[in-house]
């Protein structure tokens, strides 16, 4: 896929990274010595494992396609994770060989022994950048902010591996669509991570899938996407890498997305087509100074999706840029996307809209039989895209993959009668007071409305006299709001099962990478 799109739109811009553009011709020949580098230096046998610590930039992209090129497999590690973490993620995918950000290549140091550190790649941020604007990204990494923290072990240099030559040829034989392309990590703060096995035929299945719910007419012509979310997740990585390179679109890569101010300024100078983000940045976006002066003119598709997308957030958004966000809805486990709102919806649905092409949605009840119209149970689903299984777990494997197919997501909702999908929340955090079930997702939703509120979750803790009880957090935006305060407005608006025993105000909560609450580690 990737060798056709870069012949086929050779001379097109293909990515940009601290306003420098790249064509595809020229990411395919970075793309062909990165490959030969790994083959001919590294000596990696095929279908090995290159664990890849990388934020959004174009080495990401040269690293991502030049270990497929060369028949091994990608590991996904985020390089914020912490070094016991990424740890237990190289010892899980047993990596032969690693990609860092020398800005995190420190982590590494009790991760590795000296063996193992001379199959390691340290990418600078300014790599495959022009001079003078590599030499002074370089500069004010090392110099002015000092972000470089030392590292015990020396490795190759990813400008070093680049400028190697070998002889010219194929790097190796084409992958088979069932050879795994992909190790992706799912949960894992704690304990030993559950890591998704994804082949080319998932992948490639999902991008297809993709394509045909954007519409050939959609991706006829070439236009821009913004990419401010982590391609280390595969949402970003599917639903923006992956389906923009095959239709031949210009794919803006945001570094660093916590620089709100930096990103209004790239929305300003870019004005995409199309946008890719979740709940989170759709919020902080429409509070940062500047936003209003940013020409959506252009702007066509706005994607949201990682964490439920807040109706008032949606509402904010498309009043401010006249575009509705349109929400779908997937899990890693699905290579990820399995449902989408229309792509020409002009409002927000409240839903995750209708299961791509090719794929199958049902909602069972507690014994596995398919519920009824209406009726909440787990949500199952099968399709081309759904994983092969957790990577050397088999016992974890069966129990979310039945026999004939069927992915059991953990996931709970219900169909409306317009066959819709309507997610209620995740089945393991569903809270049991007195018999009674209590979605969190309910009570956040609640409390979220109350003026004064900027963020909450809700948590099950054990209860003697009702098993468990409803626990509370909440961020506050005012000094004014007081328990009594929100305790009110719960039992006005909810069952009394439903409404919080606990309460605890907090400066912020838990989130992952795309700004979704970890309520597993609240308590």
């Amino acid at each position: 896929m990737f060798e056709l799109a870069c012949a086929r739109y050779a001379s097109r811009p293909a990515f940009s990274s601290f306003n420098h553009t790249i064509e595809y011709r020229h990411i395919a020949r970075y793309v062909h010595h990165f490959s030969r580098f790994l083959i001919d230096e590294f000596r990696l046998e095929r279908s090995g494992r290159v664990a890849l610590l990388l934020p959004n930039g174009l080495p990401y992209v040269v690293a991502f396609f030049g270990v497929l090129d060369a028949g091994l497999v990608v590991a996904n590690v985020n390089p914020l994770a912490t070094p016991r973490e990424i740890q237990i993620q190289l010892s899980t995918a047993a990596v032969s060989a690693i990609v860092v950000l020398e800005n995190f290549a420190y982590k590494l140091d009790d991760v590795l022994d000296e063996n193992q550190a001379k199959a390691v790649v340290s990418v600078a941020a300014g790599d495959l950048l022009p001079f003078p604007k590599r030499a002074a990204i370089h500069f004010a990494q090392r110099f002015l902010r000092d972000s470089i923290p030392p590292a015990k072990h020396k490795y190759w240099t990813f400008s070093g591996a680049l400028s190697r030559r070998y002889p010219n040829g194929r790097n190796r034989s084409s992958a088979r669509l069932d050879d795994v392309a992909l190790l992706q990590f799912t949960g894992g703060t704690t304990g030993t991570p559950k890591c998704a096995t994804l082949t080319h035929r998932n992948l490639s299945s999902n991008v297809a899938q993709i394509r045909a719910w954007l519409g050939e007419a959609f991706c006829s012509t070439p236009k821009t996407i913004l990419t401010p979310l982590p391609l280390f997740h595969i949402f970003a990585l599917t639903a923006s890498l992956l389906t923009f390179v095959e239709i031949g679109w210009h794919n803006v890569l945001v570094t660093n997305p916590r620089d709100l101010a930096g990103l209004v300024r790239t929305l300003r100078r870019t004005r995409p087509t199309a946008l890719l983000g979740v709940n989170t940045l759709f919020h902080a976006l429409l509070d940062t100074p500047r936003f209003d002066t940013i020409d959506w003119s252009q702007l066509r598709l706005v994607i949201g999706g990682g964490a439920s997308i807040q109706a008032c957030v949606a509402a904010r958004w498309q009043s401010a840029t006249g575009v509705s966000i349109i929400e779908g809805y997937g899990l890693t486990e699905a290579s990820p996307v399995v449902c989408a709102n229309p792509m020409d919806a002009r409002e927000f649905s409240g839903s995750v809209g209708f299961p791509l092409p090719s794929t199958e949605v049902t909602i069972r009840d507690d014994d596995g039989a398919v519920a009824a119209t209406g009726s909440i149970g787990e949500v199952w689903v099968r399709g081309p895209q759904v994983m092969r299984g957790y990577w050397m777990n088999p016992a974890e494997t069966a129990k979310v993959i039945s026999p004939d197919g069927w992915l059991r997501t953990g996931d709970v909702g219900y169909f409306t009668p317009a066959q819709m999908l309507v997610l209620v929340d995740r089945k393991k955090d569903v809270i049991i007071v007195s018999g009674f079930k209590v979605y969190p997702s309910e009570v956040e939703a609640v409390v979220r409305a109350l003026p004064g509120v900027t963020a909450a979750a809700a948590v099950g803790v054990p209860d003697e006299r009702t098993g468990q009880a409803v626990k509370l957090f909440v961020v506050p935006s005012s000094t004014g709001l007081s328990v009594a305060a929100v305790l009110a407005h719960c039992r006005a608006s909810l069952s009394a099962y439903k409404v919080p025993r606990l309460v605890e105000f907090r400066g912020t909560l838990p989130l992952d990478q795309l700004g979704k609450v970890l309520r597993r580690v609240l308590n």
